[in-house]
């Protein structure tokens, strides 16, 4: 086959040299780099570059290619200095180091300047170049030169040996590709056919990955959104279409979704390597002591056995947390790392928002360099909107300020100095702020809630707080609509200070405090950068003294991140207003948005609207008995499970106090905070479907069994949800208010309704998840009665009032009587 005609595979030099070559601990890669040392690299770089003679050439591009047979490998990268003349070509790699360093040579900075050589060499036909690898030390400014001679024809062979070991991946990696996409030709629907509206979303999802943009998807719980999003998107890959896939999640739960999707595609015949990232943290099995390369055995040395590892790992085509556990354990590997690399040698990648989105922890192997032809399948998106508002945020306390420079005073003076400036910049905050006044009826004390604290009355939608530039009030928390005057600067001298004596990786009893400190710096200076109108100021000046720089709208930077690849599919049960999640995740007007019916008949579920009740905190005390017969009635209906979600913790404590009292014959079951994950799994397991006995659980919306649990078939049966499901009243939801009312008029409900009434339907989700279900929902509040809740019911429910748990028992046994015996 002519050269001109082979595929090529494009690899940079250093990604060639490092996978080949490197050798010995994970060191390097946990070693503290800050932000800061980077661009004093690149300065440093540029200054010595600048001090070369007249012709010396900077950033020369260079490419260098090896026949592989059926393909081409094509290497390229960037000459940092040249030097053609009479006397020769002078090609020169430039590294910066710190104080510290051993003065020795590196040998994969080496390799990578050797590779540039015969690169420049064989482009020119040279028969020989001169080889310069020069360190900078940008503490003393005091370069370091090893200079050789190299005839093209041994660096040649350098370049041909290095880059065998690289292809015999690519050429293996190939063959699976090609295996791969032959399966995925011939793959079908993995299931007998397809649910109403699942072909429809397979179709509009293929034409998205084959063109790339985005696409927002709205479907009933039970439809089919994973496997039809998944299987074009397999498709797409298959023909070339893409190059990954990154499925998304926000849960553990749908990781497992999305693993069993995958296995659902390998047994209709799919061949498909995927890897699932789990965080270091879990994967680790070290628990309880700190990630130090230094000591950890599976770090030291990782980098002699982590190509055997990976051939070990990729011999399964299905690589889960227990996989890599297992492997991990085999080759004395780190888990988490091992995921890592693995990543780039799979179809799909399995993992958190956070691996995409988030600006700390973003896969840079995948996405630093460019775009990829890559697709984003965000599963559960509604979740995304305050996640992103996290990502993009940042929080700092000045008690953590003052803890760590108590810690560090006598052994870094000058980090204290500069920590102590920071506090010092916080306490002046305080003072001479004019309060402004709450919204009306906004005076009472507020409960403690987690998820609603309705402690005060919901101003109306269009009601605004004026914060104003120079600072107020607000529950609390003072406010400002600009970035304070010389928060930077102090910023800075603070991270200078600190990476100086991170970059040193010295052991310290402090280390791990300081460093977390310094990241919360890191994000804090990165938020600045990022400040306009979609952010806000808040000082909360309590005994913490806690600065947060919060995001407001989060779908400008969602949008930049959305540019890593090439394709993204937006999907969830509950993405209702579409309009409201397409605006918010970073989608344009012009992006498709489909909205699916559900597949099974709507008589399958009694939708009853208890609308006479008030849930408000003034008014629980006087409505809890009408709460405790309403719920009793839905249960009282037919043998069977049942969850009733309330808007706290202390709103479910004291209807099931009072519910206890007055149905004892009712078994009760109750989530409680902080819940480990096994408790989690017990809470679940009760809900079998063999009950000699009816089961009432009480839980809290939005919680861990609000959204994401599976109870098919009679494991559930009934949901009672008590509120409208508000966030928790604060300054951050105000202000959220404030800026949406101005940008489009519905300020209460971008901040409150909207994020209150998807976990309302989530929660309602939990009942109905297969064609063969059956099940009532019963929403208790005065305000799912108004128009601007009722809107927001999806179009196939079959809503009927119920005014009191009479009605509430006639409806349902009306409809279990429809539905035929038990």
């Amino acid at each position: 086959m002519p050269a001109s005609s082979k595929p090529v595979v494009s690899a940079s030099v250093r990604s060639v040299v490092e996978f080949a070559l490197r050798r010995g601990d994970l060191g390097a890669e946990r070693d503290f780099v800050g932000s800061g040392r980077a661009l004093a690299g690149v300065r440093g770089q540029q200054r010595l570059q600048r001090s070369r003679p007249a012709g010396y050439e900077r950033e020369v591009r260079v490419v260098g290619e090896e026949d592989a047979g059926d393909f081409l490998l094509r290497v390229s990268g960037r000459i940092d200095g040249l030097m053609a003349g009479p006397q020769g070509v002078w090609v020169e790699e430039i590294k910066t180091v710190r104080s510290g360093w051993e003065r020795t040579a590196d040998s994969l900075h080496w390799a990578q300047a050797k590779f540039y050589g015969w690169m420049y060499a064989q482009e020119h036909a040279l028969d020989k170049v001169t080889v310069q690898l020069t360190y900078l030390d940008l503490d003393s400014g005091q370069v370091t030169e090893f200079k050789e001679d190299f005839p093209a024809a041994e660096l040649r062979r350098f370049f041909e040996e290095t880059t065998a070991i690289y292809l015999a991946w690519v050429r293996d990696h190939r063959r699976w590709c090609e295996l791969r996409n032959q399966s995925l030709r011939a793959l079908t629907f993995p299931f007998s056919s397809y649910r109403p509206g699942q072909r429809q979303l397979a179709v509009a999802a293929y034409r998205l990955f084959s063109r790339g943009g985005r696409l927002f998807l709205e479907a009933p719980t039970g439809i089919g959104k994973t496997i039809s999003v998944l299987l074009p998107a397999m498709k797409a890959l298959g023909e070339g279409s893409l190059e990954r896939v990154f499925y998304l999640t926000a849960r553990t739960v749908g990781r497992g979704v999305a693993e069993n999707a995958f296995a659902d595609l390998r047994r209709a015949g799919a061949r498909l390597r995927t890897v699932t990232l789990t965080a270091r943290d879990k994967v680790c099995k070290r628990e309880g002591r700190p990630c130090d390369a230094a000591t950890c055995p599976l770090a030291r040395g990782y980098y002699d056995r982590y190509q055997s590892a990976m051939r070990d790992a990729l011999e399964r085509e299905e690589i889960t947390r227990p996989v890599l556990e297992s492997v991990s354990q085999t080759h004395q590997v780190c888990p988490f790392e091992l995921s890592l690399d693995l990543s780039l040698w799979a179809d799909a990648v399995v993992c958190d928002y956070n691996y995409v989105f988030d600006p700390r922890v973003f896969l840079r192997r995948h996405f630093a360099e460019e775009p990829m032809d890559g697709a984003f399948l965000v599963d559960e998106a509604h979740n995304l909107v305050d996640r992103g508002r996290e990502m993009f945020s940042a929080v700092i306390s000045g008690r953590d300020i003052q803890t760590v420079k108590r810690e560090i005073r006598q052994t870094l003076p000058r980090c204290a100095r500069a920590l102590g400036k920071v506090l010092t910049f916080l306490r002046k905050l305080r003072p001479g702020l004019a309060p402004a006044a709450e919204p009306a009826g906004d005076a009472s004390p507020r409960e403690p809630d987690l998820f609603e604290s309705p402690a005060v009355s919901m101003p109306e939608p269009g009601e605004e707080i004026a914060a104003q530039a120079e600072g107020l009030e607000l529950r609390g928390v003072q406010v400002w609509r600009e970035l304070p005057e010389g928060l930077v600067e102090v910023l800075d001298a603070a991270l200078a200070e600190t990476e100086a004596w991170l970059a040193r990786n010295e052991p310290a009893g402090f280390r791990e405090a300081l460093l977390e400190l310094y990241f919360q710096l890191r994000s804090l200076r990165r938020a600045a950068d990022w400040y306009d109108e979609r952010f806000v100021t808040l000082l909360e000046p309590g005994p913490a003294l806690v600065l947060r720089l919060f995001c407001l709208d989060p779908s400008h930077l969602l949008r930049q991140a959305l540019a890593r690849g090439k394709a993204a599919v937006f999907f969830s049960a509950t993405l209702t207003p579409l309009e409201y999640y397409r605006e918010l995740l970073g989608g344009e007007p012009a992006d498709p948005v489909i909205r699916l019916p559900s597949p099974f008949p709507p008589e399958h579920l009694a939708v009853l609207v208890q609308n006479r009740i008030r849930t408000q905190l003034k008014s629980r005390a006087d409505t809890v008995g009408e709460v405790v017969e309403s719920i009793a009635a839905v249960a009282r209906g037919r043998r069977g499970n049942y969850l009733v979600y309330f808007p706290s913790y202390q709103y479910l404590a004291d209807v099931l106090a009072r519910f206890q009292a007055a149905h004892p014959d009712l078994r009760v079951l109750a989530q409680r905070p902080g819940m480990t994950e096994t408790e989690r799994d017990e809470f679940l397991a009760r809900f079998a479907v063999e009950q000699p006995d009816t089961l009432v659980g009480f839980a809290v919306l939005g919680g861990i069994f609000g959204e994401g649990i599976d109870l098919v078939g009679d494991r559930l049966i009934g949901a009672v949800i008590v509120g409208v499901g508000l966030p928790q009243l604060c300054a951050e939801r105000d202000l959220i208010r404030d800026y949406f009312e101005g940008r489009c008029g519905r300020g209460f409900d971008y901040a409150y309704t909207f994020p209150g009434m998807n976990r309302v339907l989530q929660a309602m989700g939990r009942v109905i998840r297969s064609e063969r279900d059956r099940g009532v929902v019963l929403l208790v509040d005065t305000r799912f009665g108004e128009g601007r809740y009722r809107r927001l019911f999806p179009g196939w429910w079959r809503p009927v009032r119920v005014a009191n748990a009479r009605q509430i028992s006639e409806a349902v046994r009306a409809f279990w009587e429809s539905a035929g015996p038990e």
